[in-house]
């Protein structure tokens, strides 16, 4: 068994996605009325390339390509307000992901924000969520985060443990990583969400577990923990060829070590990767048919059965390619890359959405959204029930006590083994062909966690 064969974060995959054309925005302007919608912005710039990053992001870019970037996505937004404005838009969630996006100086993340929230409309409870590194988290910057009202920060630090960094390909160390996580507990954040990676080579349960241990001593509300991939296309990828090898056993150990450390020390596992502080509340959500508007290069929008973005790139010149034909674009409007999906494929998107995160999938909302029952539609369940990862759960505290197909612990900690089970032959065949194009035969199912 390879427990990590894919990270089912989105469903389908952009390699997936292809041309499209004769679509506008303004054909699917019904699916953004009214509120309750979520925004994403992308800055697509890092300071260095982490060895394992699969990301579009580009180094190297100066101060006046970063200008240029917030040029376009200004043209963006005003592009889009006309449809917004008729559709009565409103926004409940801004993310700003990348990339790193405190890589932008301190008037450029102003002008940012100034940008979005003057041109465009949030509900007055709105959730504002950024990604920083440690080297980026500087206080005048933290200020400007204060300013915005950002309600959740979440900070990669993979580790404090300086081989491991190094291993990473990781610019910072832990010192730094502690320096800013002092700043970033004296700007007293809403919410704090701290990254680690575990099956590291040379990593042990140990340093692991010293990692964490450090962590909870500045009081994060959320720790993800992701496993090591080493896709095809990335750094890392050549020192796997020179004869690094990822154990699948070691980090599937250190896995269930970290997951023990965590609950023991007061938090609640929503997903194989996400911890939260147990006080916290779960609130139950559908997702997977709702609404997401993306502005900048390599963010993706979500509006009923059509995706798009920017065509997938993970190489300098595929990212710098796409940046520099996002930055020329003159009609955002027009939707030219992406895919519609098919009831089908909606009814597997709804299904992994929900059934990989705590509670799990609400038998009853998948009935009345698909007017079918889950168990019958997808017979694997089944297999999986028999099989002790999931297992039918009545949870007295929401939805009046209605029942929910829920992973089981053992089928937790085999999300990456069992997401990538639910993808269709038909998307399955998509990413294939993106591979060949590509000179990747494995397509996105890449060697991870054995010697290439």
């Amino acid at each position: 068994m390879n427990r990590y064969t894919q990270y089912m974060y989105s469903y389908p995959h952009k390699t997936a996605y292809g041309s499209l054309s004769g679509i506008t925005l303004f054909d699917y302007k019904e699916y953004l009325a009214g509120p309750g919608h979520s925004l994403y912005v992308h800055v697509p710039f890092c300071q260095s390339k982490c060895g394992y990053c699969n990301l579009f992001s580009l180094t190297g870019q100066k101060k006046e390509t970063r200008d240029e970037y917030l040029d376009a996505i200004e043209r963006q937004i005003r592009q889009y307000k006309e449809i917004l404005s008729q559709a009565g838009t409103c926004f409940s969630d801004l993310t700003v992901g990348g990339g790193t996006p405190l890589l932008l100086g301190r008037e450029q993340l102003k002008r940012m924000f100034d940008l979005i929230f003057s041109e465009l409309d949030f509900q007055k409870e709105r959730q504002i969520i950024i990604e920083t590194a440690p080297n980026q988290t500087t206080r005048e910057k933290l200020e400007v985060l204060k300013e915005a009202g950002v309600t959740r920060v979440s900070m990669g630090i993979q580790s404090f443990i300086d081989s491991e960094l190094e291993t990473l390909n990781r610019r910072h160390r832990g010192e730094q990583a502690r320096k800013a996580l002092c700043l970033l507990k004296e700007m007293d954040f809403p919410c704090l969400n701290l990254d680690f990676i575990y099956g590291i080579p040379g990593q042990t349960k140990d340093s692991l577990m010293a990692s964490l241990t450090e962590a909870l001593t500045f009081e994060p509300d959320e720790i993800f923990l992701y496993p090591l991939y080493v896709r095809r296309g990335v750094a890392m990828e050549k020192s796997l060829k020179e004869g690094m090898v990822l154990d699948e056993e070691q980090a599937f150990s250190q896995y269930k070590e970290a997951r023990d450390m965590l609950l023991s020390a007061g938090f609640r596992q929503d997903s194989m990767r996400r911890f939260v502080k147990a006080e916290k509340k779960r609130d139950y959500e559908t997702c997977g048919l709702g609404t997401s508007l993306a502005l900048g290069c390599g963010g993706r929008s979500y509006l009923g059965n059509l995706h798009f973005c920017t065509p997938y790139g993970v190489t300098i010149s595929q990212c710098e390619r796409e940046l520099k034909n996002y930055m020329e674009t003159e009609d955002f409007t027009r939707i030219c890359h992406g895919i519609l999906l098919s009831e089908e494929e909606m009814k597997r998107r709804y299904l992994i959405r929900h059934l990989f995160i705590r509670p799990g999938l609400s038998i009853r909302d998948y009935r009345e959204r698909f007017q079918g029952e889950a168990l019958e539609d997808f017979s694997i369940l089944k297999d999986w029930i028999d099989e002790g990862y999931l297992e039918l759960v009545k949870e007295k505290n929401l939805k009046g006590g209605e029942e929910f197909l829920s992973l089981t612990e053992e089928g937790m900690g085999l999300s990456d083994f069992l997401g990538p089970k639910l993808i269709s032959r038909q998307v399955q065949k998509k990413m294939e062909e993106w591979g060949m194009d590509h000179g990747k035969t494995d397509s996105f199912i890449p060697g991870d966690f054995k010697k290439l």
